[in-house]
């Protein structure tokens, strides 16, 4: 739960970041982009983030998160295939030498304000 309160922290310097110098009173909606490689977990994100807005702009902010697909390219097979997990092997050939190319990020797609 702590690195989903950092992560959540870090979400608010960047709503504030940038509302900073708009007209805008209130931020509504904060909609992220979350990999299913991340280690992330949606439940305990939500939980913060109602926690770390309490207080500012985005108080009472509704979180909508998108998960986004590993990917991954196959040394062996040399496929860039679909992973749901680390240390799976390739659908593909069943190797293991992936080189994670997608999946592992989170980044704050955009926001609603009024």
């Amino acid at each position: 739960m702590m690195h989903e309160m950092a992560l959540a922290e870090g979400v608010l310097g960047i709503v504030e970041q940038t509302v900073k110098g708009q007209s805008c009173t209130k931020v509504t909606k904060v909609r992220l982009e979350i990999g299913e490689l991340s280690h992330v977990a949606p439940e305990a994100l939500r939980f913060c983030f109602k926690a770390v807005m309490n207080g500012t702009i985005a108080q009472g902010a509704t979180l909508e998160i998108d998960r986004t697909p590993g990917r991954a390219w196959c040394h062996d097979c040399g496929q860039n295939v679909p992973v749901s997990t680390l240390g799976a092997p390739c659908p593909e050939c069943d190797g293991f030498k992936l080189q994670i190319t997608g999946g592992e990020d989170m980044r704050v797609r955009d926001m609603e304000v009024e």
